[in-house]
């Protein structure tokens, strides 16, 4: 089936055309229909299915249909949990809106709001915005949302995971109760079914991926190391396997600083990127590194979720995620729209719970290769061994069900 058959517009076709996407991939395929018939929507997708685009076409075809928005209203509001993943969204309307007469901006903290408020004032069609700052603009008398015809909620579990439940109830209130609701997740837990409950009605359902399974273009390998090695390890994969572009995930923020140091210190250009950082200083560092003078982007993971960074050859967990969902958002960042990626993990015996935890939840051993030259003192306990911290209470989330697996579709956005 082609984007045509879904009944898109001749701008939105050329818009596509023009980013070199032919095929709808699953998540576009189940949820565009439903969004242009109207429905209010439950959509289960990761990153790299090519979610983004999945709202943002239907959206902006539907918004082109209707008239413009008047001083300070917005038609249409999107909102995410990160600064990156706004922007990310700003950027695929802007792109997929470029022949449509049709209006979009995007506002998040970390930045000066004086001039968000500027443009806010002759309306917009498409508003993409964090919570905190979307509700200063509000109480500022920036943006009102009467004209308000679409809400989207973009990465729901990952706004309840970080605490913004508190404000997206008080951005819901505000909203009028006559509007077509759209919600992605990666996953349809419990909470995310009662806060749906809450906010659509007779809503649609559309789940393309196993919420918990890792894709098959990323190779995946566990090199077992001492803890206080693991930066002469990750120094040494760098430098000998030359890696000119690798995004470490850190799981602390002081972490992240400290290793971007010691990389700096082995002739590695690194960048630390995390919630500490000010918006001007994690846009330099992602530039950066996309632009390819950065040589490695060390992440924590908020930092990191929604990042789209196209071509991404290889991943690094320089610690272990101790929630093991997070592992299979972090591998996400590579292999992306059928290309092949490389995730390798720096694992020392006290992360022996956390990697058990990770293979229950994908459902499968994780090869381990060792590094001559770095052999462990203490080494990992053989595949499916259990260690007696997992023989205790932390045995990690039990798997969930999902959906028909996503295949491999050239998609746009299919990197988000």
């Amino acid at each position: 089936m082609s984007f045509a058959d879904l009944g898109l517009s001749d701008p939105l076709l050329k818009a596509i055309a023009e980013r070199g996407y032919d095929t709808p991939s699953p998540i576009q395929l189940g949820a565009i229909p439903d969004i242009l018939a109207g429905h209010d929507l439950m959509a289960a997708a990761q990153t790299g299915t090519g979610k983004t685009a999945a709202f943002t076409l239907p959206l902006l075809q539907r918004l082109a249909e209707g008239p413009r928005a008047p001083a300070r209203q917005v038609r249409a509001l999107v909102v995410t949990p990160t600064r990156e993943l706004a922007a990310q969204v700003h950027d695929s309307a802007v792109h997929y809106g470029a022949h449509l007469p049709l209006r979009a901006e995007v506002v998040f903290g970390g930045v000066k709001i004086n001039p968000q408020i500027a443009r806010l004032k002759r309306g917009c069609d498409i508003l993409v915005a964090t919570p905190g700052r979307l509700l200063d603009l509000h109480q500022q008398g920036a943006v009102a949302f009467d004209a308000l015809e679409v809400l989207v909620l973009d990465e729901a579990d990952r706004m309840l995971d970080m605490g913004f439940i508190h404000d997206v109830r008080r951005i819901v209130a505000l909203l009028p109760t006559k509007r077509q609701t759209l919600m992605f997740s990666a996953t349809f837990s419990t909470d995310i079914r009662r806060l749906a409950q809450g906010y659509l009605q007779q809503p649609r359902e559309v789940s393309v991926a196993p919420a918990n399974a890792t894709a098959d273009t990323v190779e995946q390998w566990i090199y077992p190391v001492d803890k206080d090695r693991k930066p002469d390890l990750l120094s040494h994969l760098i430098r000998e396997r030359n890696w000119h572009q690798v995004l470490v995930f850190s799981r602390t923020k002081h972490g992240a600083n400290r290793l971007a140091k010691r990389l700096e210190r082995d002739g590695i250009v690194a960048e630390p990127i995390h919630g500490n950082k000010s918006q001007n200083a994690r846009t330099r560092a992602l530039e950066g590194f996309k632009s390819g003078r950065v040589q490695a982007l060390v992440a924590t993971d908020i930092a990191a979720r929604g990042l789209d960074i196209s071509g991404l050859p290889q991943v690094v967990n320089f610690d272990l995620p101790n929630v093991s969902e997070d592992y299979v958002h972090r591998i996400g960042r590579t292999g992306r729209a059928g290309a092949t990626g490389h995730a390798y993990s720096l694992v020392c015996a006290e992360e022996a719970e956390y990697l058990q935890g990770i293979e229950r939840l994908i459902r499968r051993t994780l090869p381990r290769e060792q590094v001559p030259g770095y052999e462990p003192t203490e080494p990992l306990p053989e595949p499916g061994a259990s260690s007696l911290a997992a023989r205790g209470r932390g045995r990690g989330p039990a798997p969930t069900k999902r959906g028909a697996s996503a295949g491999r579709a050239q998609a746009p956005g299919g990197q988000t």
